[in-house]
């Protein structure tokens, strides 16, 4: 009985100090970020290169994004983050280093989905062994899925556009299809 209720107390005092189960993880605490780089604002792979379906530069990584996906990330195993296994992946990762006081290095892949990928680096530039780290940020996929719906759908307007210029397609067609991929991305 008494340790339910040291339990119960424990977790009320938590939810009070405003403690979520999704804290970001505390070896990488924002008080102590000495500078952030961003070393590359979206990188592109291969499968993604077709501009008419997607382009990178209209979804980029800032320091403000990194800040807050050092709040908020959660981490999470290889199986969860595998690229293999995963459908959302958009090929549009955002690359950053990030130096704190204490002379550490987090070197930090972002998708725009929120996935994050870590290795940490110590003063000498060399890797922590073990410090690969894995890590989902849903408020982070929540404010970038925005930003990646907008070049989703300019990249479905460039498409159509062209289709119309070619021929292929009546001006009203394809204003119906892109009204119509429009409101598919929109459904939850």
């Amino acid at each position: 009985m008494k340790k339910t209720i040291n339990l119960m107390t424990a977790a009320a005092l938590l939810l009070a100090a405003g403690v979520s189960a999704d804290a970001a993880d505390k070896r990488y605490p924002i008080a102590y970020v000495q500078k952030v780089e961003i070393t590359d604002p979206s990188h592109r792979n291969i499968a993604w290169e077709k501009k008419d379906f997607l382009n990178c530069d209209d979804v980029v990584l800032t320091e403000e994004d990194v800040r807050y996906a050092l709040r908020h990330m959660r981490r999470v195993s290889w199986k969860g983050y595998d690229p293999e296994q995963v459908v959302d992946a958009t090929g549009c990762e955002g690359e950053a280093l990030v130096t704190f006081k204490n002379g550490r290095v987090l070197a930090m892949g972002i998708e725009p989905t929120g996935r994050i990928g870590t290795a940490e680096y110590d003063r000498k530039a060399d890797i922590v062994a073990g410090s690969t780290s894995f890590y989902e940020c849903s408020p982070c996929r929540t404010r970038k899925m925005a930003l990646l719906k907008d070049a989703l759908n300019r990249a479905d307007e460039r498409r159509l556009k062209r289709l119309v210029a070619e021929g292929q397609l009546s001006a009203s067609e394809a204003a119906r299809r892109l009204n119509w991929a429009r409101v598919q991305r929109d459904k939850p």
